[in-house]
């Protein structure tokens, strides 16, 4: 059987673009606000994670050439699950940071 590029590979890809496009947003909206509430440690923060979206970003493109590659030529194995496992434990430890940071500035009182 012969692979069938259609769009799911371009479809594929634009949603992982889409995924490291929104947390290096997170992460710029971040260095707006996180410093003002908890001072340095914000900002070393708010540039991990703009770092880690574009880091992502660059992960994705790399993997998705990869797998059009290997289904195009109909050889070799897939990729594991790895990359997608990565990205749901950082956006897992994003949100609980989040949480944190804004429990942490209600308690002492600056909303």
């Amino acid at each position: 059987m012969r692979f069938d590029p259609g769009l799911q590979p371009e479809r594929t890809a634009l949603a992982w673009n889409r995924t490291a496009l929104s947390i290096v947003v997170g992460g710029l909206v971040a260095l707006r606000v996180l410093p003002a509430l908890v001072g340095a440690v914000g900002l070393v923060l708010a540039v991990f994670v703009v770092v880690a979206g574009a880091g992502l970003g660059l992960l994705a493109h790399v993997r998705s050439r990869r797998t059009t590659g290997r289904l195009v030529a109909g050889a070799g194995a897939l990729p594991d699950g790895r990359l997608p496992a990565v990205v749901a434990t950082v956006a897992t430890g994003i949100a609980v940071i989040a949480v944190g940071v804004v429990a942490a500035a209600v308690i002492a009182g600056r909303p």
